[in-house]
């Protein structure tokens, strides 16, 4: 059963569309899930690329997923890392870092494809300062049939575990079903929904929207299928007692915190990236996210 259907906020960055479905004004959260972004697919001309300048994080830990293309990661710690399908980037930003996103230029050589997810987990009580972190993680547990292959990128699911870190009790999948594909969402996680982000796909007999988030009734086992194919997205995880605030790329249980971490970037306070000093994103006046 469908409890919630959230469609999205859709930002058209002109070779390609980027889809927000959380954090809307109603509902912030799903499990520690407190920004949910999908983007593509998109093709890009040749000779060009993605390229997101350096920006701060605060409070949170964040999870870029490909299903196409290669993204260059670079961030304060010196970490780099080139993103591709299949891995899984987990960076933790606890009491602040800095990192940059760009195509690489192999990519931009052929025209770069761009298509995957992007989502922050927000950081639960008493570990939201904890030291910045990086992980990339390609070792992750595949549970398949003749019709169905999903991918455990966070937390357990179909009794596998993946690898990756966790901070709270966290869920996150990729599910691509054949035509006449069928998948149970186990009662995993206080909050869960999915994400029909290509093809179709239905939840005990209810179509779902695509890009549209469908979060799902609490306590029930439910059955995904598609007819005709597709690709969903499945997350959630522990329920958080507290509320938190987002504020562009701030988020935190504290206003003050997000308000000093404001300040910090604007006044330059935040660490550089190391092979990517020269350019960053400067504080803007109105976020396109914010909670408040």
């Amino acid at each position: 059963m469908i409890e919630q259907t959230i469609s999205p906020t859709t930002h058209d960055l002109g070779q390609f569309e980027v889809r927000r479905v959380l954090p809307k004004r109603e509902r912030t959260m799903v499990g520690p899930f407190i920004f949910v972004d999908e983007f593509g697919p998109g093709q890009l001309d040749i000779g060009t690329g993605m390229d997101v300048r350096p920006h701060p994080h605060i409070n949170l830990a964040t999870v870029t997923w490909l299903f196409e293309g290669a993204i260059n990661h670079r961030d304060s710690l010196g970490t780099f890392s080139t993103i591709r399908p299949g891995q899984v980037n987990l960076m933790t930003a606890g009491r602040g870092i800095v990192h940059s996103e760009r195509s690489p230029a192999e990519e931009r050589a052929t025209g770069p494809r761009l298509y995957g997810m992007q989502t922050w987990l927000a950081l639960p009580d008493g570990r939201e300062e904890i030291a910045p972190a990086f992980e990339a993680v390609k070792d992750l547990p595949i549970v398949e049939d003749s019709c169905a292959k999903a991918i455990v990128i966070m937390g357990e699911l179909w009794g596998k575990r993946a690898p990756t870190t966790t901070y709270a009790d966290t869920i996150y999948a990729e599910i691509v079903l054949a035509p006449g594909g069928s998948l149970p969402i186990e009662i995993s996680a206080d909050e869960r929904a999915v994400m029909l982000v290509g093809g179709e796909a239905s939840v005990d007999g209810q179509a779902l929207g695509l890009y549209e988030l469908s979060v799902l009734a609490p306590g029930r086992n439910m059955s995904l299928s598609s007819e005709n194919g597709g690709r969903i997205m499945l997350l959630g995880g522990e329920a958080f007692s507290s509320p938190r605030h987002a504020w562009w790329n701030f988020v935190s249980s504290s206003r003050d915190r997000i308000r000093q971490a404001r300040e910090d970037w604007d006044a330059g306070r935040f660490p550089k990236v190391p092979g990517d000093e020269d350019e960053w994103i400067p504080l803007p006046d109105r976020p396109n996210t914010s909670t408040d």
